[in-house]
Formats: C-alpha cells, sequence, structure tokens
C-alpha cells in the first residue's frame, strides 16, 4: 500500500497528502483539511504548515519520480500487459483478463469499464488512471495474489508519464484512427504519444502489431508479432456469424485453427485474435486458449445486443469515425432490415471529427437520429451543427433529448432492423454542464421493452 493522497478526502492517520494544483482545483487549498484529517507530512509547492513540509519546485513532477523509484521494482512483479490504439482497447484488454482467469490465472484488469480482480469491481476516473493510482491499483493486485495485469493505456497516459516505470512483459497495437485531436492538435503528435509505449517494453518483452492498419510499421520494432489479413503470424483466414457469435479460422505456427467467439463482428475478430497472440507468445497453449473462449464475453456496453419486437437494438461505445464506420459496417454485412443510428459527439472534445462522424452515420445508414452525447460546457446545438456540416443526404432527424431519442429509435424497429445506439457504451451518465446526470442507454432500452 501506498501511504500518498492527492485527495484530501482521502487521507488516513500518518498518510503524505501532496497538494497538486490542477486545471479546476489547487490541492493547496486543501491542505488543511488534510492535516485535520491525520496527514503526518504535506508536500507543496509554498507554504508552512504544523507538520512536516516538503515545499518543491512543482509537485506533481515530485510525485511522478517518487512513486517510480519507491515502488517500480515491486509492481514490475507483475507479468504486465498493455494494450494501446484508437479502438479495440477495452474489448482486447477485457477478453484477455477473461481468458487468463478461465486458465487458472489470478490476473487483475485496468481500463475503462473499471478495476477488476477476484470479486473486485471498480469505477476508475479515466481509461488509464494518474501514475498514483495506477502504481496503487498494481500493488493492490499483488498484495491479492495477482501474477498478470491487463491494461489498457492511453495516448493521454503515455504523454503525461502516468505509466512511466513500467515495464510492459507484453504489448498491443490495435490501430490509430483520428481521435483526441483535442489535447494531440495533430496526427503525428498522436502516433508520438501512441509510439511512447516502445520504450517501456521490457528486454524480454514483445509487441502484437496489427499489420492492416495503415501505422503499422511504425510499431513493428524489435520483438514483434503480426496479425491481420497480411498477418504473419497470426493470419486471418476467414470468419462468419455463428448461432452465438463468429466462427474465426486463422493460421498460427503455420498451424490452421478455428474457434467459436461470443462476439459479434469482423473488428472484434481482431480484438479476440489479438487476445490470442498475447496469450500464445506469453507461453498459453492453443488449445487452452480456445477451451476457455466458450466462456468470455464481450464488457458491457460493447456490441451489446437486445432483442426489440423482430429486430434488436445495439449499444456499443463507438464514438471516433473509424469505429462508427466498422460497427455500422460489421451490421451491414448480413443485414435483412434497415440500419437505424442514433449518434451524437461529446462537447469540449476534438470538433474535427463531428462532420466526418455526421457523414459516416448518414452515408452508411438507412435512417440517423442525431442527438446529445456529454455535451458537458458546450451548447448542444453547437454540437449537433457541426456535425451536420458533413451530411449531404436527408436521412436523419435531430433529437437534442438523448432518451426521447433512444424512445423514437426503438418505435422505428420493424421486423430485422437493427437500431445502433452509439457513443457511450457502458457510461451511465450524461455530462452537461460541469455535472453529471443518471442516464443508461441499455437501461432505457430495457424500460421500453418492459412498457411494451
Amino acid at each position: 500500500m501506498i501511504n500518498i493522497k492527492t485527495d484530501s478526502r482521502k487521507v488516513k492517520k500518518g498518510d503524505t497528502f501532496v497538494a497538486i494544483k490542477g486545471l479546476t482545483v489547487d490541492g493547496h487549498d486543501y491542505i488543511d483539511q488534510a492535516i485535520d484529517l491525520g496527514a503526518s507530512k504535506i508536500v507543496c509547492e509554498h507554504g508552512s504548515y504544523s507538520v512536516e513540509t516538503l515545499v518543491v519546485p512543482n509537485t506533481k513532477e515530485w510525485l511522478q519520480k517518487y512513486v517510480v523509484e519507491n515502488y517500480k521494482d515491486e509492481v514490475n512483479k507483475l507479468k504486465i500487459i498493455g494494450v494501446t490504439g484508437t479502438n479495440g482497447k477495452t474489448t482486447t484488454c477485457f477478453l484477455t483478463y477473461q481468458l487468463l482467469r478461465k486458465m487458472g490465472i489470478n490476473a487483475c484488469y485496468i481500463g475503462t469499464i473499471g478495476f477488476y480482480y477476484g470479486d473486485v469491481k471498480r469505477e476508475l476516473p479515466n481509461t488509464t488512471p494518474e501514475i498514483l493510482e495506477v502504481y496503487s491499483l498494481l500493488i493492490e493486485a499483488l498484495e491479492h495474489g495477482c501474477t498478470y495485469a491487463v491494461m489498457e493505456v492511453s495516448s493521454h497516459a503515455l504523454d503525461q508519464k502516468r505509466v512511466e516505470g513500467i515495464n510492459y512483459s507484453a504489448v498491443a497495437f490495435t490501430n490509430l484512427t483520428e481521435d483526441h485531436l483535442d489535447y494531440h492538435k495533430t496526427m503525428e503528435n498522436y502516433l508520438s504519444a501512441k509510439k511512447l509505449i516502445l520504450k517501456q517494453i521490457a528486454s524480454n518483452g514483445f509487441i502484437i502489431v496489427n499489420s492492416d492498419d495503415s501505422y503499422h510499421k511504425e510499431f513493428e520494432v524489435n520483438n514483434y508479432k503480426t496479425l491481420g489479413y497480411s498477418g504473419k503470424d497470426y493470419k486471418i483466414l476467414s470468419y462468419s456469424d455463428s448461432n452465438k457469435g463468429t466462427l474465426i479460422e486463422f493460421t498460427c505456427d503455420n498451424e490452421n485453427l478455428e474457434v467459436e467467439t461470443n462476439l459479434k463482428s469482423k473488428f472484434n475478430v481482431y480484438n479476440y485474435l489479438t487476445s490470442f497472440a498475447l496469450l500464445k507468445e506469453l507461453g498459453f497453449d492453443s488449445n487452452l486458449i480456445i477451451n476457455a473462449t466458450k466462456d468470455v464475453y464481450p464488457p458491457r456496453g460493447r456490441c451489446e445486443q437486445v432483442k426489440v419486437r423482430g429486430g434488436e437494438a445495439v449499444i456499443d461505445y463507438a464514438h471516433t469515425p473509424d469505429a462508427v464506420e466498422k460497427i455500422i459496417d460489421a451490421f451491414t454485412e448480413n443485414k435483412k432490415g434497415r440500419i437505424i443510428t442514433l449518434i451524437g459527439c461529446g462537447g469540449d472534445r476534438d470538433p474535427l471529427k463531428r462532420p466526418i462522424m455526421g457523414n459516416i452515420a448518414t452515408e452508411k445508414s438507412d435512417y440517423v437520429i442525431f442527438t446529445s452525447d456529454n455535451p458537458r460546457t458546450e451548447e448542444p446545438k453547437k454540437i449537433l451543427d457541426d456535425i451536420i456540416k458533413g451530411v449531404k443526404k436527408n436521412n436523419y432527424e435531430i433529437i437534442f433529448d438523448r432518451v426521447e431519442a433512444i424512445k423514437k429509435g426503438l418505435d422505428m424497429i420493424q421486423d430485422n432492423d437493427i437500431l445502433l445506439i452509439l457513443g457511450k457504451g457502458h457510461e451511465d451518465y450524461q455530462i452537461i454542464g460541469h455535472t453529471k446526470y443518471h442516464l443508461d442507454d441499455l437501461e432505457e432500452v430495457h424500460k421500453y421493452i418492459n412498457l411494451q
């Protein structure tokens, strides 16, 4: 356990409180509260207090350095698997975590849907939390007997050194498409941030690369293995729908293999095969992995399908142009009815992708309902206006209220129609201004069904 806190409310007797100045909150304003709760030491950038006080030029940099220097060796006792890329991180990591557990390995998962190990399921504030929390979670998992950790590694985390000091036994690169340009500004910067993970692969570690992605060459360094239709090490031969999900045929070590998964669509073929390759290269037997596959499922809000009358609703987290295009294409392949897409874009986030997503949705769907998706401090109308700039067809309507938009989409479902409810997936909230309001897309679908 690390007895350091940056949130004064979590301070316990004997803890060190580090006052960090953030974008909206300054930890220095809460030093007295931390002392009242029992902090025995304060690390700050200015001031003098009634307990031991260390004044440093930059508390955030001090914390990063301190955590790495004092706990790096401890966390690296775990075999740590890191997955980076624009899309597919959550599903790939969660599948890998489940497969490890089904094969009898005590493992933990850190990512978008939370922190998991044993019977523990805990929400997290970010895909990859701040460095103190990352290290604290890994040490907690280690103390509870975990030998493997599977974690999503975001570009923000790499750029901000939230995973500094971690040596990855295995890394996977899924893909790189436009996202987070509000932060990175250019695709070159975004790529550079992702590539930082290459410096943290352990000396005996390796990377699995999706060779069908246009950026694959950037990640083919040192001990790498490729997968995909053009993959040399894990080559996709074919995939087809099965009663449960998808039947995948692929080659591994010049051997033809076949596996039936509980996942639908082409992009989940890549996600599953990435999980398979990570575990195979870590030394697990192919048959053992394949046998465990029947018991693993996609995470909540990832291509989650619900029957509605003679059609179905699909809840998915797709919120980038590439992810939206892939999920619409996936359900278009074998469609018998209409594809109706419900979609929006987040406020205070990359505005450049908005018209692109509007165009993709209307060009590839039979009908589109544009709605709100975490508008935050932006006016919903401004966000929707940006989306509509990319639209060339007249097959859409705008319903600002997301609950009403979901109801309208569900009302439209006729036999064999598919309603894609995109953007929020597992999230159970809508952020308006700075406030989170409860809103769960899946919950709204079930409410609707129960009233029919």
